[in-house]
């Protein structure tokens, strides 16, 4: 898989670790702006895909979300975070946690051996993380809402 999806493990492993703070106010919902340099892949169904293409989908978006987290771009990769988990982690906490993984980590840390099944609107994605087998993944569940799969390993 492509080296993204290993920064979507690393992300996944730090947020689980780091990003978990009550936020005041669960009814707020921020939009933040996106990268005009990252495309964000969409996982809304099209005429009704093929498990391995639902299975397929869920990678690239792990491997997208990765990679904006260790790349420290906060905003755009708070998107992916599922709405139980956006009322556990507050913007400029989760913003402060990516940008210190950038620093920290740094690019390079590819996702390897990305292994996604998907059951409805659950998924969970196995995979390694190369230079930080601390943050490789088992089964790191990810949910669909409204069509797109967000982070909900919080």
């Amino acid at each position: 898989m492509r080296t993204t999806a290993t920064l979507a493990i690393t992300a996944a492993a730090l947020l689980a670790l780091t990003a978990c703070s009550s936020s005041g106010d669960d009814s707020a919902d921020p939009t933040p702006s996106t990268s005009a340099t990252v495309e964000v892949p969409t996982t809304t169904p099209t005429n009704a895909l093929a498990p391995a293409n639902d299975e397929a989908n869920l990678a690239r978006v792990v491997d997208t979300y990765t990679s904006l987290y260790l790349a420290g771009e906060g905003e755009p990769a708070y998107v992916f975070l599922s709405k139980r988990c956006k009322a556990k982690a507050d913007p400029a906490v989760f913003e402060a946690t990516v940008e210190q993984a950038a620093k920290d980590y740094g690019p390079g840390h590819l996702a390897t051996d990305v292994r996604a099944t998907v059951s409805g609107d659950m998924g969970r994605v196995s995979y390694k993380v190369q230079g930080l087998p601390k943050f490789d993944q088992q089964a790191q569940p990810w949910t669909r809402e409204g069509g797109d799969w967000k982070y909900d390993a919080c």
